[in-house]
């Protein structure tokens, strides 16, 4: 009976795939959340923070939607700067940066679980750490994080000192013993 126990709480592990780790050195690619600081060079009334909405656009003056998600900030100023091209300006010198990225979320045995928001270079335990820390019961070892990647929404368990990335989501279980 406790043998059985203890392989039904086994069962439930599910270790980071590979692309889990490989997404960490890809290029950042935007998605809603995200804030982004449009700066054109000499055209005050253009240079902004605009949000990436729910439907993956920017929506950008004088352009219009400015499709977002799935891309990188350097795709992005070839799009607006090529769409400003089109009769609005001769030579538009257009930059994108990231103001804020989209936030994290963290849940389980943590003191305040909720939405963070994202610092670059932040790691499992700073998230912990900025949720109040761990719960009395938590599991402090490892922890389960979702993330999409590909278009596709994977969840894998990972040791604290692993890194996050904007739109994760933290799991902190609780521990058996």
């Amino acid at each position: 009976m406790i043998a059985a126990a203890a392989v039904a709480g086994c069962s439930g592990y599910r270790p980071a795939p590979a692309a889990f780790h490989e997404a960490l050195y890809q290029p950042y690619v935007l998605d809603a959340g995200d804030n982004l600081r449009v700066t054109v060079f000499d055209q005050e009334n253009l240079t902004n923070t605009y949000s990436v909405d729910q439907a993956g656009y920017i929506a950008f003056p004088l352009i219009g939607s400015v499709p977002a998600r799935g891309k990188t900030s350097k795709q992005i100023e070839t799009d607006i700067a090529s769409a400003l091209r089109q009769g609005y300006l001769r030579d538009p010198d257009v930059t994108v940066e990231i103001d804020r990225y989209r936030p994290i979320f963290i849940m389980g045995e943590v003191g305040a679980p909720g939405q963070y928001s994202y610092v670059p270079g932040m790691t499992v335990q700073k998230a912990v750490a900025a949720a109040g820390g761990f719960s009395p019961r938590a599991n402090q070892g490892t922890v389960d994080i979702t993330r999409g990647i590909n278009g596709k929404v994977l969840t894998g368990r990972v040791v604290t000192s692993d890194p996050l990335l904007p739109g994760d989501t933290v799991y902190v279980r609780e521990r058996l013993f």
